[in-house]
């Protein structure tokens, strides 16, 4: 994937996150909090998990295939949002990790 690829995928997930707030705003009163959007990420990565048991036959589930593809995406957008709104620069930040761990393994 190229850099120009990533800055789109980027884009459309901060807008996407943005009809979000709107929705919140409407429905509640206000924006979910930071926090709040960190707990809606770790419910979607339990539920990834449930959706790989299902893949793997440990866990009975009908859809999980079509589900499992969904909850991958929605994880690595909700990790995009996640770092936009605590400052970090999510192509930097996966960089540094993916050096780093590549010379642990040298």
């Amino acid at each position: 994937m190229d850099q120009n690829h990533l800055d789109e995928i980027i884009r459309r997930s901060l807008e996407i996150r943005e009809k979000y707030h709107q929705l919140e705003i409407q429905q509640n009163g206000k924006e979910w909090t930071l926090e709040q959007d960190a707990l809606a990420y770790l419910t979607d990565a339990g539920l990834l998990g449930r959706n790989i048991m299902s893949h793997e036959k440990t866990w009975t589930k009908s859809n999980s295939g079509e589900e499992l593809e969904h909850k991958l995406g929605e994880n690595i957008w909700w990790l995009m949002i996640l770092a936009d709104r605590t400052g970090i620069d999510i192509k930097d930040a996966l960089g540094k990790f993916l050096t780093k761990t590549e010379n642990i393994l040298k």
